[in-house]
């Protein structure tokens, strides 16, 4: 399985975590691809609590991500705090749709 990432979240994810919880998240996904909750009109993108920090769950980060099944690739798209937004704006959905279409 490949995983690609946008630009946005290649620079804001060691702000969240660190090299190997970033491998523990790639090695979760490649086992549970579904995992994430699907997030309505955005042509398929999930987003998956991480916990981080020693934070759990609750206290972790969000991670928005797709998952392309024929061709078993994941598309990162964003990472952010859970202190720092609960949910995704429409505008937010609506651009993350349109980055999507691009790939």
């Amino acid at each position: 399985m490949i995983f690609i990432e946008t630009t946005f979240f290649t620079k804001y994810l060691p702000s969240y975590l660190t090299d190997d919880e970033y491998s523990e998240l790639q090695d979760f996904l490649m086992q549970k691809p579904d995992a994430g909750a699907l997030i309505k009109g955005t042509g398929g993108l999930r987003k998956l609590r991480w916990p981080s920090d020693n934070k759990g769950k609750r206290g972790g980060v969000r991670i928005i991500y797709y998952w392309q099944t024929k061709l078993d690739q994941f598309y990162m798209m964003t990472i952010y705090g859970k202190n720092e937004m609960s949910d995704l704006s429409s505008d937010d959905k609506k651009e993350l749709k349109k980055i999507l279409a691009r790939w």
